[in-house]
């Protein structure tokens, strides 16, 4: 059952939301954008929120680039008055994410007014930030409400449409990683909320040609599939039904890319072309019978913890020390526990591979994201060659879930893409 959250798409979404605010508690409204969502629609919502007589803050984040790191978080708790106060994020993803968590962390309650629909993160109740050049998830709050003016997401820019086709299209690969985390690991999992998510991707999908449109019915599509998505991780109760080991392919890129001083790219849209790499491997599993599958894992050897720490220090440098924490679980197996989980995947090979075939092929996805204008390749993704691989090697580390990368890892299947 979705938890309470007042949820509205269409072209009255100001008007809704300031009647949303005049219901609340007498109190001020902080608006947070950036520079280009305060022209999209922060400038209309401060401007009805005053001529409705309701006290408003309007902080608007400068810079060409606005990241959730430490520098924005104290930027906008040091700009807040120390008050009762509710926050309103106007904008997507990062704006997002800086909101819930200043308001989380201020004890105040946040209203969500996207910009474009491009991440399936609205709802969430986790901040993926940037502390300390890592890229983690930190404990925060959902919205008590989202309000969605039509008009303004059908006008964003078309990339951005395709970044939130690109976020929903990693579902294919999450939810298999998800089975395997349960199979495997023994993490929780929830079949009614893997069917909800699954229903949602496979909607897009046979939108796709009305999402790539632009048009009111492919966009409706397409942010119905984010919220659902979004409602599905509020009710599970983290991230774990909709981000897999696409999603820590994307984190290493982003890290990578503040390491070396280049342009930010959209999340949706490394996500998606994580997927495509990630779906690779699935047709590998495909491909493999249980006895391929016992030959690998008596041919893969025990790589031990000091390989792993020393991959953790190359990939992470200054930041290893909290990746390591990440991945204690992992590190505490022993050899004897090491070859116990190889032989867990020998024995349940039948039903990796049902879990592999739900996901959908690598050309698929490609095909599905040159249709909707989304990146199929790192030139056009904006990353530089050298920074593909690094994301399958050592991506999984970021985060304490088994995925499909761990399973190559531990069977020795090569996980670089298939260019």
């Amino acid at each position: 059952m979705s938890q309470d959250v007042q949820i509205y798409i269409g072209p009255d979404a100001v008007p809704e939301l300031v009647a949303f605010c005049r219901r609340l508690p007498a109190q001020p409204f902080t608006l947070v954008s950036d520079t280009n969502t305060y022209r999209a629609l922060g400038q209309r919502i401060e401007a009805a929120l005053t001529q409705a007589g309701l006290p408003v803050l309007s902080l608007v984040l400068e810079g060409d680039e606005v990241i959730a790191d430490e520098k924005r978080l104290i930027e906008v708790m040091v700009k807040t008055p120390p008050v009762d106060q509710v926050f309103v994020a106007i904008g997507s993803g990062t704006i997002t994410d800086i909101a819930r968590y200043v308001s989380f962390r201020t004890r105040n309650p946040f209203i969500s007014a996207p910009t474009a629909a491009s991440v399936d993160g609205f709802l969430s109740t986790g901040a993926p930030l940037v502390v300390g050049g890592v890229k983690d998830t930190f404990k925060a709050q959902g919205p008590i409400g989202v309000f969605a003016d039509l008009p303004t997401l059908m006008d964003a820019p078309p990339e951005l449409r395709a970044a939130g086709f690109g976020d929903v299209i990693g579902k294919t690969t999450a939810l298999a990683d998800w089975r395997l985390g349960y199979l495997l690991w023994g993490e929780p999992h929830d079949p009614a909320i893997d069917r909800r998510v699954r229903g949602a991707m496979a909607s897009c999908c046979e939108a796709v040609d009305d999402i790539a449109s632009g048009s009111e019915a492919g966009i409706r599509y397409l942010f119905d599939a984010l919220i659902e998505t979004g409602l599905c991780m509020l009710d599970f109760g983290d991230s774990r039904p909709a981000s897999g080991s696409e999603h820590h392919c994307s984190h290493n890129w982003e890290m990578q890319l503040l390491r070396e001083n280049k342009p930010a790219i959209l999340h949706g849209a490394k996500v998606g072309y994580a997927s495509m790499l990630i779906a690779q491997l699935y047709d590998k599993i495909r491909a493999l019978s249980q006895d391929d599958a016992r030959r690998l894992a008596a041919n893969a050897p025990f790589a031990g913890h000091e390989a792993e720490i020393a991959d953790i220090q190359r990939a992470y440098g200054s930041g290893a020390d909290a990746v390591r924490k990440i991945q204690e679980p992992f590190l505490a197996l022993t050899e004897a526990d090491y070859r116990q989980l190889q032989q867990r995947i020998v024995e349940n090979w039948p039903t990796i591979r049902e879990i592999a075939d739900t996901v959908l092929p690598a050309s698929t996805v490609a095909a599905l994201l040159n249709t909707v204008g989304g990146p199929t390749d790192w030139r056009t993704l904006g990353l530089e060659e050298h920074m593909v691989e690094p994301a399958l090697l050592y991506g999984h580390f970021l985060r304490n879930r088994f995925t499909v990368i761990k399973l190559c890892r531990m069977l020795g299947i090569d996980t670089r893409p298939a260019w």
